[in-house]
């Protein structure tokens, strides 16, 4: 199915979901003349508001899949197979990827999808050794996206912190993370991430945080084992 046959068909779904709204009113229009129209209006409101932002989450979600799409494509002269998508060298393919994912950061900050494309966009300015656009990049998630990755980036940030020397701020995060724990970054696992950054200027305390860790859940202890295992020996 191609591109514009899969649009049509969300935009004709989002405008039959929209009409079910108007179905809800004839069906019940003795209670339109008991309750209002004012209070009709609200329920209308709310299911109008509950389509429109379903079908905003389908758009993005296919938005995010086609910068995916992009960063999986082959680099080759000639197309490996039809229907693969290709890219002549590695600057098209790198243009045409920061490009996807740049948009989806600017059309939807602050949204799942926007996230999870910076977060591409972050990853790839610390490997160029760009720390300064990097920790620009996850304090944006940080102090905007959902919790999930609100949590994931504040631990990144506190790493880009730590590789700069700003050993402050880098532990400022890392116990912040332990106090706000999350579905993606758990208490145990901020508290393995503090314990290895201060494994060399502070590996007493270090080894404070991690040994009670060696006997909790099955993966943590390991974690934390192997951490205890990286902290110099006095």
């Amino acid at each position: 199915m191609d591109r514009h046959t899969r649009k049509d068909l969300k935009t004709d779904k989002f405008a039959r979901e929209v009409g079910h709204t108007f179905e809800f009113i004839s069906e019940h229009s003795g209670d339109v003349k008991k309750y209002g129209a004012a209070a009709l209006a609200v329920i209308v409101i709310a299911i109008g508001i509950f389509y429109y932002m379903r079908y905003q989450a389908g758009v993005r979600q296919e938005a995010l899949t086609g910068a995916m799409r992009i960063d999986e494509a082959t680099v080759a002269a000639n197309p490996p197979q039809p229907g693969t998508l290709n890219y002549g060298t590695n600057e098209e393919k790198e243009k045409a990827r920061t490009k996807a994912f740049a948009d989806l950061v600017a059309k939807y900050g602050g949204t799942q999808e926007g996230a999870i494309a910076e977060f591409y966009l972050a990853s790839d300015a610390g490997e160029k050794g760009n720390l300064a656009e990097a920790e620009k990049r996850y304090k944006d998630i940080m102090d905007n996206a959902p919790k999930a990755y609100s949590s994931m980036a504040r631990i990144s940030l506190a790493n880009v912190y730590a590789a700069q020397g700003k050993n402050a701020e880098a532990e400022k995060l890392f116990r912040a993370a332990i106090a706000n724990p999350s579905i993606t970054v758990s208490k145990e696992n901020a508290t393995i991430q503090l314990g290895l950054f201060l494994a060399k200027k502070n590996p007493a305390e270090a080894r404070k945080l991690l040994e009670p860790l060696r006997t909790e859940r099955t993966a943590v202890s390991r974690a934390a084992v192997q951490a205890l295992g990286e902290i110099p020996q006095q």
